[in-house]
């Protein structure tokens, strides 16, 4: 029993296994064997299937490059797109500052000049002198209200 497989079932220990088949020779890949030319044969399926592979990965890195340059191409005008708009926003910000410098000059230039002040300034004075000098010869020194000394006695 050391001749039987170990897989095989008791009942069929005395039939002896059938023979195996022959191993296919490498590279033959089950292709039809004809006498004298299997080995030619062999080397035109390999040449044909690398040279089908071959394309196939020259199509493949072509399409990579079209796809490439394709996002190059969207990457370019994203980035133009991206300054334009950072353009546009500086001018809206410029505008609006430029917009805000004229309110403040408008109202700074209606504001009094330094010689209106100075002539504001002078008046006023002459003015008070003149009131004054009204008042102490219409001797209506009384009208004032007279300073309360501190310390002293009124009379």
């Amino acid at each position: 029993m050391t001749d039987a497989p170990q897989g095989m079932s008791s009942g069929s220990a005395g039939v002896p296994p059938a023979p195996r088949p022959a191993p296919a020779p490498p590279g033959t890949m089950g292709e039809p064997v004809i006498a004298g030319s299997s080995q030619t044969l062999t080397t035109n399926y390999f040449f044909d299937q690398l040279a089908r592979i071959e394309d196939k990965c020259s199509r493949i890195e072509d399409k990579y490059a079209r796809s490439e340059s394709l996002l190059s191409r969207v990457e370019d005008k994203v980035e133009n797109a991206s300054n334009r708009m950072n353009e546009a926003a500086r001018q809206s910000d410029l505008a609006a500052l430029r917009t805000e410098m004229r309110g403040l000059s408008e109202r700074t230039r209606r504001l009094p000049s330094t010689g209106a002040l100075v002539l504001t300034a002078v008046i006023t004075a002459v003015l008070t002198v003149v009131l004054m000098v009204a008042v102490q010869r219409l001797n209506l020194d009384r009208l004032l209200p007279q300073r309360a000394a501190i310390g002293t006695t009124t009379q």
